[in-house]
C-alpha cells in the first residue's frame, strides 16, 4: 500500500483546480495528467526560489533533463477540485535533481511520487555537475536538507 507524504516535510506549494478536459470517463482526473500538475508545481518552485526557467538554468550552459518519474495513486482527484502540489528537493545528487512530490485535496492525499531530472550539457547531452550555485539556493531554501 503507497504511503501518504508528510506536508510537513515540503515548504512549496502550489495550487491548481482541476478543469474538465483532465478528467477521464471515470468522472477522475487521467493519470497522464498528474505529471503536467508536477510539472507545472517544479516550475512554480524554481520562480519560489527566483530562478527563471530555463533562462537562468541554461546560462552556465546546461539543461535538465526528466530520466525518471513515479507515481503512487492514494485517491482520486475529480472536476473542480482544488489540489495543492507540494514539491521539494529530496536529494541533490552529483549531476542529478530529484524532486519528491505530493498532492492533497484539503488535508486528503491524493498522490505521492518523484521526478529525476539530470543536469547535462545543452549541446553533447551528457551529464554535468549540478551548478553551484543551483546547490546553495536550493540548500538554503529547503525545511528539510535534500540527501546528498
Amino acid at each position: 500500500m503507497p504511503t501518504a507524504p508528510s506536508r510537513e516535510a515540503f515548504r512549496f506549494f502550489h495550487s491548481l483546480r482541476v478543469r474538465w478536459a483532465e478528467v477521464d470517463p471515470q468522472s477522475i482526473v487521467f493519470n497522464g495528467h498528474y505529471l503536467t500538475y508536477a510539472d507545472v508545481a517544479i516550475t512554480e518552485y524554481f520562480r519560489a526560489l527566483g530562478i527563471r526557467y530555463p533562462g537562468d538554468l541554461s546560462r552556465d550552459g546546461g539543461d535538465f533533463f526528466a530520466i525518471k518519474t513515479l507515481l503512487e495513486y492514494l485517491a482520486p482527484a475529480r472536476f473542480d477540485d482544488e489540489l495543492q502540489i507540494g514539491i521539494r528537493v529530496a536529494r541533490l545528487g552529483r549531476s542529478s535533481l530529484t524532486f519528491a512530490l505530493g498532492i492533497w485535496r484539503g488535508e486528503q492525499p491524493l498522490t505521492s511520487g518523484e521526478v529525476v531530472y539530470v543536469h547535462a550539457d545543452s549541446a553533447s547531452r551528457t551529464s554535468s555537475p549540478l551548478p553551484e550555485w543551483l546547490r546553495l539556493k536550493i540548500q538554503g531554501y529547503e525545511r528539510c536538507a535534500p540527501q546528498q
